[in-house]
């Protein structure tokens, strides 16, 4: 086991030991506040985008439901022909940078998240760990009433007009302190500051979302099978920030009887990581699907049935109603 992953766990299970990290949290905590400090008296350039920036993020480490938030709002937008484009840090993609992310885009260039927000909504999307200059390569090629970034919510030189904090209430904060001791980015002061959405499946905010569970779908089509059986053995593979919300996923769908097998969130997959003793189906997410596409094209003489359990974000009312005036302020119109 990694040792990111052993810290992983200990965050998970708030283990007594962090405490011999708290000096490096002490570390982190000023060197984030002296950084953020620099941006707001001017020390260090800021970035104003010629449309307006909304800005998707989380101060926890680790997967919060951010993604498929983002994917609802841009359909959402695009509903109402509000002309929304996505920038990213593209984190596992190689680029070259800024990279423009289409249907066609590999996740080893432009990043796992990137290439599944583009298949499920078709968004003009760049990518880059230059905020500005996917900006701007989004604005040569399209015309657009707003920019979504997906993340960069502590990326201090882009401003931004809207700010999204998703808060996924199955983890909390943990032991709320910061890097490493915990697995906060910042300060849980930082929620009062922004638009927070509560992720949660018993909503307790009137702005909360959850996420619904599509039907499995198969991945590879040269297989002997097409439908989908819960009460079968399947090797459970995982590579996103918090794995035990997709075994609770597997829960929701009845599934029982599987073998967990985690990596490390933006995996690069190999087709050796798919290969197991007992050739049984395997079952993932989406999100580590898009990766295994690419696999599947390289070797075609793979077979075993893998399974996609598909989520979808469901926004409370308060969420539309919120974004819809947040907008209209910004002088973006509704049709």
């Amino acid at each position: 086991m990694s040792m990111a992953q052993r810290l992983q766990d200990a965050w998970n299970e708030q283990a007594s030991w962090l405490v011999v990290l708290r000096p490096l949290s002490w570390l982190y905590r000023f060197g984030f506040c002296a950084n953020k400090a620099l941006y707001q008296h001017g020390i260090k350039p800021v970035y104003k985008a010629p449309v307006p920036v909304m800005v998707i993020g989380n101060i926890t480490v680790g997967g919060s439901g951010k993604t498929p938030l983002l994917i609802q709002l841009v359909k959402y937008l695009q509903q109402h022909h509000v002309r929304v484009g996505v920038i990213s840090r593209g984190y596992g993609g190689e680029g070259p940078f800024p990279l423009l992310v289409t249907q066609r885009s590999e996740p080893d260039a432009a990043g796992d998240e990137p290439c599944l927000i583009v298949q499920s909504t078709h968004v003009p999307m760049a990518v880059g760990p230059n905020r500005q200059a996917s900006i701007e390569l989004l604005l040569e090629n399209e015309q657009l009433d707003l920019i979504i970034s997906d993340d960069g919510l502590q990326h201090w030189a882009l401003a931004r007009q809207i700010e999204w904090i998703v808060l996924d209430q199955n983890r909390g904060l943990g032991n709320e302190k910061l890097l490493p001791e915990g697995y906060l980015r910042e300060p849980k002061s930082r929620l009062s500051e922004s638009t927070v959405i509560e992720h949660t499946k018993i909503a307790q905010a009137q702005r909360n979302m959850h996420l619904a569970l599509g039907q499995p779908y198969l991945l590879n089509a040269n297989t002997d099978t097409n439908w989908f059986d819960p009460n079968q053995y399947f090797n459970a593979v995982v590579g996103i920030g918090f794995p035990q919300r997709f075994y609770q996923t597997l829960a929701s769908l009845t599934v029982q009887q599987y073998q967990a097998h985690e990596f490390p969130d933006h995996h690069d997959y190999e087709i050796d990581d798919l290969i197991f003793e007992n050739h049984d189906a395997i079952i993932t997410t989406e999100k580590d699907a898009v990766k295994f596409k690419t696999l599947l094209k390289q070797h075609p003489e793979f077979t075993t049935p893998i399974w996609v359990v598909p989520v979808e974000a469901v926004l409370s009312a308060d969420c539309y109603d919120l974004l819809k005036q947040q907008l209209q302020h910004l002088g973006i119109q509704f049709s």
